[in-house]
């Protein structure tokens, strides 16, 4: 079974699209998923799996729709994809010095060519950002809540839905993950 990484966009923000993490983990079992394990109420969920990424991802939205009775966007990846973006973090420093200066988009789908250059327009601050497949990686020097660079914008310059999650919290899941794989 294969160890799976799920971020849901957008729910218990603003008392929206509100999800208890034990319903989650309910439905998890219902769809056949093993050992759910969440993080934080925003939607990040760690499980075993017999199915690929992608098949996870649209069994979990469908669940979503039916045992919530809303849509949301769950983005899916393989316990080593989440490794692999902890690697490749092109803003090391940054992220050792203040973990929640440094965000991972997660897309869902791969931005087409030129997609970063729109991005690295748009920034008008001192945000700085670099999209490497499927995640878009930023940093907020002066904190996300004034930026103007915010996921409306990210995912209009990029063209893809996606769904950011601060530093700590990709380290936390990849150590959840590392944990479940045993």
């Amino acid at each position: 079974m294969a160890v799976l990484v799920a971020l849901i966009r957008g729910i218990n923000v603003g008392g929206h699209k509100r999800m208890k993490m034990d319903a989650l983990k309910g439905l998890c079992g219902r769809l056949g998923f093993e050992q759910p394990r969440t993080l934080l109420q925003s939607g990040n969920l760690v499980f075993r799996a017999d199915r690929s990424a992608a098949d996870a991802a649209k069994a979990l939205e469908a669940g979503i729709a039916e045992t919530f009775g809303f849509q949301a966007t769950v983005i899916v990846r393989e316990a080593a994809a989440l490794d692999a973006v902890i690697e490749t973090n092109p803003f090391p420093d940054e992220a050792a010095a203040d973990a929640a200066r440094v965000v991972a988009v997660f897309l869902a789908g791969e931005p087409a060519a030129g997609a970063g250059d729109r991005l690295t327009a748009t920034i008008a601050g001192p945000e700085q950002a670099v999209v490497a497949g499927d995640v878009a990686y930023i940093h907020y020097p002066d904190g996300q809540g004034r930026s103007k660079l915010t996921n409306v914008a990210i995912e209009k310059a990029l063209g893809v839905a996606g769904t950011a999650r601060n530093w700590s919290t990709v380290t936390k899941l990849a150590a959840l993950a590392a944990d479940a794989a045993g």
